[in-house]
């Protein structure tokens, strides 16, 4: 009989803000203790005109390619369509007679429920590397070179990406969407940074790397920024995918686990089933 994994009890720092307490909820079920921090707050940009400009000029036929990042952003870009103009259809319509790429699952989802045809998709890991690995592929249908980009951006710019894009040739346009602040309220990411530092946490669980980037940009606020670094080497550090990864390791942290596919429930039960075996390691 197979064992269930388990955190024995371990204390278990969550970083989700939307998706606190279903987050919360699976840590409880695989026995630990969650320790919830948001660390996140979503700020639509409802006056967008960047992202009116974007929607005008497609409307014209002038881009070749639209690359759209995330869902939710996907439905705030229509929504801010909508409102400004007080219609989706030309938008939605300009949509369906362009090619579009989606980064993942969740646009593509956006997009059928707007009946837009998805003609690419970047597969899972669905990072920057694959979003470029999939239009290189499909250099017979749209080449890049002198091609009219559109990227919709889901809160921080992806440089690596633009950069990607711009070597091979695009235009780029990019179209924020909507951004990522930090909490109204921001005591309970302090109280979860005070206790990496002082030793009352076991794991940390990221699940996006803006979220690596706002705990350590608390943590320098308060002065101990060095020591959440440094108290890191003695928890278990699970990362979501290699975005968060990549940002995990630009900061000076080392993750110590990658779920088998980036999603939140993997990443929980991966994380119960290794985190003895990888803290008695790094405590030794």
């Amino acid at each position: 009989m197979a064992t269930v994994p388990s955190f024995g009890d371990l204390r278990v720092l969550i970083l989700e803000s939307r998706r606190a307490r279903e987050m919360a909820s699976l840590v409880v079920s695989y026995g630990g203790q969650p320790v919830s921090a948001p660390s996140m707050r979503e700020v639509p940009l409802e006056s967008n005109p960047m992202a009116i400009a974007f929607a005008e000029a497609l409307e014209r036929d002038q881009f070749d390619l639209v690359v759209l990042l995330t869902g939710v952003g996907t439905r705030a870009l229509v929504t801010v369509v909508e409102r400004a103009r007080g219609s989706r259809e030309s938008f939605v319509n300009a949509l369906r007679r362009t090619k579009v790429l989606a980064r993942g699952p969740k646009p593509v989802s956006a997009l059928r429920e707007l009946d837009v045809h998805v003609w690419a998709t970047a597969p899972e890991p669905n990072t920057w590397r694959e979003v470029l690995a999939a239009l290189d592929e499909r250099t017979r249908e749209l080449l890049l070179e002198g091609a009219r980009v559109a990227v919709q951006e889901y809160g921080a710019s992806n440089p690596d990406l633009l950069a990607g894009l711009e070597e091979r040739g695009a235009k780029v346009t990019r179209v924020p969407v909507y951004q990522w602040a930090l909490p109204d309220d921001l005591e309970p990411l302090k109280a979860g940074i005070q206790a990496i530092v002082d030793g009352r946490v076991d794991v940390v669980l990221f699940t996006t790397a803006t979220q690596v980037v706002h705990l350590l940009k608390v943590a320098e606020s308060l002065g101990c920024r060095d020591a959440v670094v440094a108290a890191c080497t003695h928890l278990l550090v699970a990362s979501i995918g290699p975005t968060t990864t990549e940002e995990l390791r630009e900061q000076g942290i080392t993750p110590d686990l990658e779920p088998s596919h980036p999603r939140m429930g993997v990443l929980v039960r991966e994380a119960a089933e290794r985190a003895r075996e990888i803290l008695a390691r790094k405590r030794a």
